[in-house]
Parts: C-alpha cells; structure tokens; sequence
C-alpha cells in the first residue's frame, strides 16, 4: 500500500532534506567572512607553509528552525585546542575555521567560497544538506571534504569527499537487514520526493538479504504539521501479517519527531507494532530532548555507524572534551555528528603526521589520502582508504567505503547495543555486499 500521490517535488541528491533556494549567481554570493554571523575563525596568524597554522575548517547549521549541529563546530575547536596543547602538528599550531551554513544553499556555497578565500587545506568533520552547493567551490579550489556527516548523495560521488561512515545508504540497509529476522510486515514511511524516492530500494536491499519481502512504502508530503492520517495506515499495513509483530520505519529526518507526535497517540491501539530508525532521523540528543526513558523512543531499534557512547574506544574523545571544552552542552559525547567530527579529525591527523614537514597545501593534503594511505581510528571504523572507486562505484557510491552499521536499542532512555546485532550477530556488520543487490535508480 502507498501513500495518497502528492505533486512531486524535485530535491539535490540529498536522503531526505529539500534544496530551499535555486542555482547561484557568482554576483549573488557574498563570501561568509562578510557577514555578521556567519562564521567565526579561532584568532591565529594566516598562511600553509613553515611555521604558520595549519587552517582547516568545519561547518554545520546553528540556530535554525530545522536542524542543527553546533556540536560539530565545538568539537573541532577542542580538538584544534587540545592539539596546540600537546604541541601542535610537527611544531606547527592547528588553526580552526567554522562557519554556520544555516540549512540553506546560499549558506553553504558561501561557507565553501570562505574556505577557498582563507586558504584552508580541508574541511573537516562538517555537516550541510546542500552537496550540490558547496562541493563544486572546493573542487574549483582543489580543497578536500574529509568526513562530511553522509546526508547526501554527493558526499558519496565527488572526488573530493572522503567519508568516513556509509551514510543513509549503509544505515537503511542494515536496518533491513536487522528488521527481517524479527518483524512481520514493515511499513516504511518516508518523503514523496526524488530524495525520498531513494530510500525504499535501500531498505528493501537489507530486507531481502534477510529473506523478507519488501516494505510498504508509505509516502508523505513535506513540510506537513501531523502525520495522523500516515500513522494510521503504516500501523495498519505492519499488523496484516499477525501473529508476527509489525514494524514501522519513519525514514523522515528532522520531520521524524513531528511524525512520533501523531504516530504515539495512533499507536495504542497496536501496542505490539515496534518502532525502528537510523541515526539522523533520531539521535541520543532527540531521545533526551523527547523524555528519554519516557518517550516515544523507548524500545526503538535505531541503526548507527559507531559503537555506543559508552564503549571504551570513545575514552579519548571524552578526555578530549573534558580537557578542552569541560561544561560546553553543546558537544554530546554520544551525538552522532560530534563523532563523525572526531574521527575525522583522526584521519586528518593522519594525513598531516604522514606529511611531516613537508608543504602542507590542500594539494599535498589531497594527494596523500590519494596515494594509499590507511587510516586507523582506533576501531571506530574499519581503516579507511580512498581508492578511486569503491566496491560500490556499480550502484551510485564511489566513495563509499565504510559500510559498517551497528543496531542498537533505546533502553532506559540510552542507546545502547542491541543484544543480538544485525542478522543475529552482535557488533558491526559490513552492508557492502547487500547494497551492491540495491536497485537504486
């Protein structure tokens, strides 16, 4: 069963956030150190050779309407203090640039032409919706895009993107893969969009490597205020097939909590229909912010790209965090953005250690994370490589190459590890083979 058909709207190649503004003119884009509030720089001297700061920079929204990710940028900051502290990079002080793309496209182009203008060597550990937006100024600028947050389809295309994690693509179908052992009929509820247009052949794919039939695939139109009427038909499509319990994914980003609303007073009446997600449309921050052990969350299984906040491999984030940035509420050792920030600052101190004393340019940046380098995150990731193409070039993802994904389960109003893990096995699971079946378009 499908949702009531709705006048298609055309979206970037992003999973699930609309492009709000159309193509920029070059006379329409004012560059971000001009505005007031657009982005901060960490005061430090310019340049990228001798003994001048390295200048990278991170960027993500920050007080907007839709969503935001100021622990990203706060994260970055403490790692660049935390490493001037411990003597910098080869002698040479970490200077760090942030910028606030304000979740439109204008803001995003803007922050990346800033980047180009301050001569930064990366952008780092960021977060933006507007791929299309901000990745052609650094390809014009030769600036590498370390491990963006995998909201777009872009991050996973562009030459210059160097993702640590598998994005949506690896999330939706682990999560497939996770629901088929344990779930009667799934009902996907999702945009009607181009973006949202993506997302059921992804969780389809995990789906079927479990042996279960495909999703219903319940659209909903953007931007609406209650989900009642998409509640009730996903509860009613994951209860046809009793006695085994239904599952219904809400794959709606941002707008996922406007959905809970509608679909928790919906839901009494199947108190056996379970709740599942990926990372993105809920996180711990959400779970918290919603009345955690209380909330409509409880029991969910939720998929993600990292071990629990609470696994031993994070303890040096922490100690990171509570060196440099102790009391700063915007930087949640558990939100998923602040460690996707922290693993990609891993892999550009990689890269500038491999560098030593050499130029460091983003050329040079850019042609060590080409030229074989592997980077250990200290088991966050498997290591990560960017060769030219990866194994999922054939499907749309090029630069795809951590497809791991985790389950895990809101327990007491904390996300923890999911007993069993995907297809009955705890830990992380690598998607790479089930979305190399996905039938994306």
């Amino acid at each position: 069963m499908t949702g009531r058909p709705h006048n298609r709207t055309t979206h970037p190649r992003s999973f699930f956030r609309p492009v709000r503004a159309a193509a920029l003119s070059t006379g329409a884009v004012a560059l971000c150190a001009s505005l007031t509030a657009g982005c901060g720089v960490i005061p430090g001297a310019t340049g990228g050779s001798g003994d001048d700061p390295i200048k990278v920079m991170t960027w993500a929204p920050e007080n907007t309407a839709a969503t935001n990710k100021p622990g990203m940028p706060a994260m970055a900051r403490a790692y660049g203090k935390w490493i001037n502290a411990h003597g910098g990079i080869d002698g040479r002080k970490l200077e760090i640039l942030t910028c606030n793309d304000h979740n439109d496209s204008v803001g995003a182009a803007q922050c990346a032409r800033q980047a180009a203008q301050e001569n930064v060597v990366a952008v780092v550990g960021s977060y933006s919706q507007f791929g299309d937006s901000f990745l052609s100024p650094l390809e014009s600028a030769g600036i590498p895009y370390i491990g963006g947050y995998g909201v777009t389809t872009d991050e996973f295309t562009g030459q210059m993107s160097y993702p640590v994690n598998g994005g949506q693509p690896a999330l939706l179908a682990g999560l497939g893969r996770a629901l088929a052992a344990g779930c009667g009929n799934v009902a996907l509820v999702r945009p009607d969009s181009i973006a949202g247009d993506e997302l059921p052949p992804l969780l389809n794919s995990g789906l079927k490597a479990g042996g279960h039939a495909n999703a219903d695939d319940e659209m909903a139109e953007e931007n609406v205020t209650e989900y009642s009427a998409q509640s009730d038909r996903a509860l009613r499509e994951a209860t046809k097939d009793a006695p085994r319990k239904g599952c219904v994914v809400p794959a709606l980003e941002d707008r996922t909590d406007t959905f809970m609303d509608s679909f928790r007073r919906a839901r009494e009446n199947y108190p056996d229909v379970r709740m599942a997600t990926v990372l993105g449309s809920v996180d711990q921050t959400l779970i918290n912010s919603t009345g955690g052990a209380e909330g409509p969350y409880e029991g969910s299984y939720i998929t993600s790209w990292y071990p629990p906040a609470t696994d031993a491999r994070w303890d040096l984030m922490k100690k990171v965090i509570n060196e440099e940035a102790f009391g700063d509420n915007r930087i949640d050792p558990a939100d998923a953005g602040v460690q996707t920030t922290w693993i990609a600052y891993t892999v550009l101190k990689a890269v500038l250690d491999k560098i030593g004393s050499g130029d460091v340019t983003a050329d040079s940046v850019r042609r060590t994370l080409n030229g074989g380098l592997h980077v250990s995150t200290g088991g966050l990731t498997p290591t990560l490589s960017w060769p030219y193409e990866g194994k999922l070039a054939a499907v749309g993802f090029p630069r795809l190459v951590n497809a791991n994904v985790a389950l895990e389960v809101v327990q007491n109003g904390a996300l923890v590890a999911a007993g069993k893990g995907i297809g009955g096995v705890g830990g992380t699971a690598d998607m790479t083979q089930t979305l190399e079946n996905a039938q994306v378009q």
